[in-house]
């Protein structure tokens, strides 16, 4: 049945345009494993939270982390032992409340979409992808301290972006990549350590956000377009 036919569709021309949860129930998935996460973790505090890093710093040196080749060499043994969870858990983790609002409201805002647009299957093809580009990318620039979704968002921003050039059925003010891509210019500056925001996930961004347009470009069309 076409998204034009169908009654329940929440995204039309003249109707609502952001879906409910009934609608997204990945991301509602997704949504809720990081909350556990938060209240698991103590906001990222305690030891659970060593069990979601990409690697536990508990188990090498500290200088391990201070050269690629010991990021690697670490990562490698990590994966070898059988902890391949870790890859995507990092995305679960978050810090302070402000962080995982902020990256909910957006992995809602526009994974809702990509889920009910163009299907579930996608969306899970998309966070896949974004979080072991990102993850991948930002352990091994910086180590193991990292976590969040936004990675993740910054993925699904650059997909929804690229691919509504093609097809247009989302819903986004164009204005949200400028802002995405000033901040991710902005995070390699010291500028949000002077804001008290703390170090970025830079390469976590980057990397998510590259991921995003190389599946708009590789993965087929799906949804239709509005007239």
């Amino acid at each position: 049945m076409s998204l034009e036919t169908r009654k329940s569709s929440p995204i039309t021309p003249s109707g609502r345009w952001q879906p409910s949860p009934q609608h997204a129930p990945a991301v509602v998935a997704i949504l809720v494993v990081a909350l556990v996460a938060v209240w698991l973790t103590g906001m990222g505090q305690n030891s659970v939270a060593a069990s979601m890093l990409m690697v536990d710093p508990r188990a090498f040196a500290w200088s391990t982390f201070e050269t690629f080749g010991g990021r690697l060499e670490a990562l490698l043994a990590t994966l070898g032992s059988g902890q391949v969870w870790r890859l995507l858990t990092p995305d679960f983790l978050h810090f302070s409340w402000a962080h995982l609002i902020f990256n909910a409201v957006m992995m809602w805002f526009l994974g809702s979409q990509v889920e009910w647009m163009d299907g579930r299957g996608r969306l899970v093809i998309l966070f896949v992808v974004t979080s072991l580009v990102s993850n991948v990318l930002q352990y091994l620039v910086s180590g193991p301290l990292f976590g969040g979704l936004s990675g993740v968002v910054y993925g699904l921003l650059a997909f929804c972006w690229l691919s509504q050039q093609r097809r247009p059925r989302f819903q986004f003010p164009p204005a949200l990549v400028t802002i995405a891509l000033l901040w991710l210019v902005i995070g390699y500056t010291p500028l949000p350590q002077v804001m008290g925001v703390g170090r970025m996930a830079n390469e976590a961004h980057l990397g998510g956000f590259v991921a995003g347009l190389a599946c708009a470009l590789v993965l087929p069309l799906r949804g239709r377009m509005w007239r």
